[in-house]
């Protein structure tokens, strides 16, 4: 399956947060796209692995993904290394998607600058003919795929965005999917630890920061980006 985006987070909720309601609009322009977990989220302090699982398919089937994925990497504790790249690698050339959404340059947990780092490197090694990979249950080589562009969403630092993308009309749909991760969230009658993540000023948080940056663009609602290259138009009425 040819993808056209593929959406990288280092833990299961981490691409809802991030470019959610990027990827609903995406969707429902024709897209596909696919979301691909590094880790199952087993270090979280609310919940447990196995219930991250179902809550992950729960927020994929909201979005309308075409397919999510789970490496199974360690949670806090994988590196950017030859054997983790092999194998966002194979997801690359697998689904070969034009381009690549990934966690945060910078941000406050130590996975998702790692993760960042991991799938933009992977990204650019799998444009490399030399490097062989075969995807587990094939039998044959997979081909080098890289993909155009490796943008980086943004989650707990308010990153300056390089370019935002207008997600008004999308923004209830985010909300929904994230709330799909009901064990990690506000709760009122939880009795789970609090956590940086589960008050309800970090759930509202989504809908104000991104009406915020919205404001600032002159739009209802907008999700913002970073880019490891420069974006180029083709005319100035582009950028309208």
């Amino acid at each position: 399956m040819k993808l056209d985006i593929l959406v990288f987070g280092a833990h299961p909720d981490d691409a809802e947060l991030g470019a959610g309601a990027t990827i609903a609009k995406e969707i429902a322009s024709g897209k596909k796209v696919g979301i691909v977990d590094l880790t199952r989220g087993e270090l979280g302090t609310r919940g447990s692995a196995e219930i991250r699982d179902k809550e992950a398919m729960a927020a994929a089937k909201i979005l309308g993904v075409s397919v999510r994925e789970n490496l199974e990497f360690a949670d806090g504790f994988f590196v950017n290394d030859k054997q983790h790249q092999l194998e966002v690698i194979k997801m690359v050339r697998r689904y070969r998607p034009e381009i690549v959404l990934c966690n945060a340059i910078v941000d406050r947990h130590i996975d998702h600058a790692k993760g960042s780092n991991l799938v933009s490197d992977a990204c650019f090694l799998s444009g490399l003919i030399k490097i062989d990979t075969k995807f587990e249950g094939d039998d044959e080589w997979q081909d080098p795929w890289r993909p155009k562009q490796v943008y980086h969403y943004i989650q707990w630092k308010s990153i300056e965005p390089d370019f935002v993308v207008d997600v008004s009309g999308y923004i209830d749909k985010k909300v929904e999917a994230i709330l799909a991760y009901s064990s990690q969230f506000y709760d009122p009658n939880s009795k789970e630890p609090e956590t940086p993540i589960s008050s309800k000023n970090f759930t509202d948080s989504v809908s104000y920061r991104a009406r915020d940056l919205g404001r600032i663009v002159g739009v209802e609602y907008a999700e913002g980006f970073t880019s490891e290259r420069y974006i180029a138009v083709n005319g100035l009425d582009a950028l309208i």
